[in-house]
């Protein structure tokens, strides 16, 4: 059973908000937060990354950061740049990208779920990311970047998203990326019920992407319990920021690998070693995509190559994945990349960024390069449902859901 609440969101004041809008923190560096929080004043980036205030001589992760990150989202809601509803509402958020669109409901929910495990994770998080967020969200009572979260979908579901998409949205915009986003605010107490006994249906939901702000959500909620004598239960530190996609309008895009060298192998030596666990066929200098699982493009000395995999596929769901394959059959054994998360040789390229990115680095570090066939919604759940984790950086989401939209203030 999925408890998913209504809420009331802070949100852009109408006319602001394709300013405020912002793409999540943790896709910038320090250097580009600050061109972007230049170019756009109102972005709310300049909160969720509020060391852009301060002079380089300030470190990224100081306490005064923090401070600043509160006291500037306060400032915009005194402002009158972000308003609270009036009463507890469920939003639609709807992202069109090249054609595909997207839409989730935007809600709130539990921590008791992520505890209990009916919200499902696929991969680990990392302590000092997650130290990061905490402190932001602890700081600002409030989380400012909503967790992308995704469920098996529900015709009732289907058909209420469906009805309110026929009225006019409350934001419609065309962000700086050429995204569609439009948002419609969902007041209706009938749907509002049904919404919430639909997800009260589900066994399990789960973590799309954004998991260190998930967990960072739910240990601030379990500090702010160890704090209140008074605790119920009921607070709203109990619920965390969320929006919820049916699994058959999410697209996952390809999440490549770069290595930096050859781990002193000859080009002959590579291929040689490699055809022994894959066929092989030579692609030319025509980037090569694969076109179905178990297929991997590979980029080598100028030259593509296409691998399919000639062994038999694992029953184990994670051991099945072809980020898998690559790395038990090709990155460890052949290359010596004993640990992607931590193995500085080894570079990890969004498929948003083309094929081409592939061969530009590949060729600047005379290294090599993959390229994978996306993974599939289902094999994320398959690996969430069995207790498992992927291999890092095994699925990357686009388009990605904008912080400042939505604000849960506890």
């Amino acid at each position: 059973m999925a408890v998913i609440k209504p809420f009331q969101a802070y949100r852009p004041k109408k006319g602001s908000e394709g300013k405020i809008a912002a793409l999540p923190y943790d896709v910038y560096d320090r250097e580009e937060a600050l061109a972007e929080v230049k170019r756009e004043p109102l972005s709310f980036l300049a909160i969720d990354r509020a060391e852009t205030n301060f002079p380089d001589t300030v470190g990224t992760y100081d306490a005064c950061v923090y401070e600043k990150a509160a006291e500037l989202l306060n400032e915009m809601m005194d402002k009158g740049y972000l308003i609270q509803d009036s009463t507890e509402c469920f939003y639609l958020y709807e992202q069109i990208m090249e054609g595909r669109s997207q839409t989730g409901i935007v809600a709130c929910a539990d921590v008791s779920d992520y505890c209990n495990q009916v919200i499902k994770k696929h991969e680990n998080t990392r302590a000092d990311k997650e130290e990061d967020r905490i402190r932001h969200v602890d700081a600002c009572c409030a989380q400012t970047g909503p967790i992308f979260l995704a469920y098996r979908h529900r015709e009732i579901l289907d058909q209420i998203m469906e009805e309110v998409k026929k009225t006019t949205p409350e934001y419609d915009f065309i962000s700086e990326d050429g995204i569609t986003h439009r948002v419609w605010v969902i007041l209706d107490a009938e749907k509002i019920h049904a919404v919430t006994e639909e997800f009260a249906a589900m066994d399990s939901i789960y973590i799309a992407d954004g998991h260190h702000r998930c967990a960072s959500a739910v240990k601030v909620a379990l500090k702010r319990k160890a704090e209140n004598p008074a605790h119920t239960g009921n607070e709203e530190y109990n619920r965390f920021l969320s929006v919820l996609f049916p699994d058959r309008e999410l697209m996952i895009m390809d999440y490549n690998r770069v290595v930096k060298d050859l781990n002193g192998k000859s080009k002959e030596e590579i291929l040689e070693q490699i055809g022994k666990e894959f066929s092989v066929t030579q692609k030319g200098k025509t980037a090569y995509k694969p076109e179905n699982q178990g297929k991997i493009g590979m980029y080598l000395e100028g030259e593509w190559y296409g691998l399919t995999f000639s062994g038999e596929r694992s029953k184990n769901p994670v051991e099945a994945l072809d980020v898998s394959i690559l790395q038990d059959k090709v990155l460890c054994p052949l290359l010596h990349i004993e640990d992607p998360k931590t193995d500085k040789r080894i570079e990890f390229v969004g498929g948003i960024r083309g094929l081409e990115e592939l061969e530009k680095r590949a060729d600047k570090y005379h290294g090599i390069a993959f390229a994978m066939y996306p993974t599939d919604i289902s094999e994320l759940f398959a690996v969430a449902d069995a207790g498992l984790l992927m291999p890092p950086k095994s699925t990357w989401f686009e388009p990605k859901l904008r912080s400042g939209l939505f604000i849960h203030k506890f």
